[in-house]
């Protein structure tokens, strides 16, 4: 029978973060468990920011719940707290302080007792930015630039190699955010996060795309094996992010640096779309032009034309399989923080889309050391 229940045993929390961890969604959960609706679940995961709690251990010098129904069975038979202590090998002191703070002689129970003391270990410790006022502003600052909390890790250990102390985890950065935010770090700095999310969540799957019937493509099988082992700059992967009333915004990643350039397209045509990144691309020094991956959308149809213009050869995806432009993908991922899903992208002007890429663009990346595309992109320049 389904019970309508919001409490939860302690087996069954550990299942429900289990299964959380596993990946499995919320509705799923609540299946499981048996729940009617889902919003116990939710409650529980929302309290902990979607961060499996720590579990929970008595320390080994702690008085444990036989103890304390002997200090109880000592109680009723009128020995002597010091009698009791001996029989226990604990202190007088500890029986003592243990039978005052319980109510008393005549008031003292095993369970309630041992019930409280568990209470009353809940003392939170206050986290390192609570702790840590430099630390904590830096964080902030970083927060409030887009940074992800890994990025702010991965810098903090560059900037600061030989301080321990202005180093963390990008995990505590997300349990002071989705956590311990009150009084930490201000609750509005979570809409800077990519997701803009109120806790973690289980990891999911990706839709499909559409595939695009273009003719005389180059196989991404048949690229040069430096492109594949990013040996040599200038190999660009491509793709359209898409916005509502059929608006869209061509983004372009280098390989090896994953230097990020975005293009206002008025359409989606491939006319269109062709002129616009071959304008583009025939601006960048030559050793810059190598090749371009795209996946198999029309508007690349005229890819010949690209080629002859730019002297840049393309080559496309497999049918769906967008991870092989796995750079471009997880790009657009991070361009929907700014152009999220259902926003008209016409609006963006070209100088707009150009301060986002360079913010994107000074943004280090844990895949290139922590070291920002901009100064990757230098280094090969010069």
């Amino acid at each position: 029978m389904v019970t309508s229940r919001t409490w939860f045993t302690p087996q069954q929390r550990s299942e429900l973060w289990e299964r959380w961890k596993g990946g499995q969604c919320v509705a799923d959960i609540a299946r499981a468990l048996e729940r009617r609706n889902k919003s116990g679940v939710y409650r529980v995961l929302a309290l902990n920011g979607g961060i499996a709690p720590m579990p929970r251990r008595r320390s080994r010098r702690a008085l444990r719940l036989e103890e304390r129904e002997e200090i109880s069975r000592g109680i009723a038979a009128g020995r002597t707290i010091r009698r009791v202590a001996q029989v226990l090998g604990r202190s007088p002191s500890t029986v003592s302080r243990e039978i005052k703070r319980n109510g008393g002689c005549s008031a003292y129970r095993a369970s309630g007792a041992d019930r409280h003391a568990w209470e009353r270990a809940l003392r939170p410790k206050a986290c390192r930015l609570a702790r840590h006022g430099a630390l904590r502003w830096r964080v902030a600052q970083k927060l409030a630039l887009q940074w992800s909390p890994e990025q702010i890790s991965g810098w903090l250990k560059r900037q600061f190699p030989a301080d321990q102390h202005m180093q963390l985890s990008h995990e505590t950065i997300y349990r002071s955010l989705f956590i311990q935010t009150r009084g930490v770090l201000k609750k509005e700095l979570m809409a800077h996060l990519r997701t803009a999310r109120q806790m973690r969540q289980a990891k999911g799957g990706t839709a499909k795309r559409g595939l695009g019937q273009i003719v005389d493509t180059v196989s991404i099988r048949e690229r040069p094996g430096e492109v594949e082992e990013r040996a040599v700059p200038g190999h660009w992967e491509g793709d359209l992010l898409t916005g509502a009333n059929n608006t869209h915004i061509a983004t372009l990643v280098e390989r090896q640096t994953r230097f990020v350039m975005l293009l206002k397209v008025p359409s989606k045509d491939t006319a269109t779309v062709v002129g616009a990144l071959a304008k583009h691309v025939r601006k960048l020094p030559q050793h810059l032009r190598r090749s371009l991956t795209w996946d198999r959308g029309k508007e690349m149809a005229d890819h010949k034309s690209f080629t002859v213009a730019t002297k840049v050869q393309v080559y496309f995806c497999d049918p769906r399989s967008p991870w092989q432009r796995g750079s471009n993908e997880n790009t657009n991922g991070l361009l929907r923080q700014y152009f999220p899903r259902g926003t008209d992208l016409s609006q963006f002007s070209q100088t707009y889309l150009n301060k986002i890429a360079l913010r994107l663009n000074q943004r280090p990346r844990k895949t290139l050391g922590f070291e920002t595309p901009a100064d990757r992109l230098q280094a090969v320049l010069h």
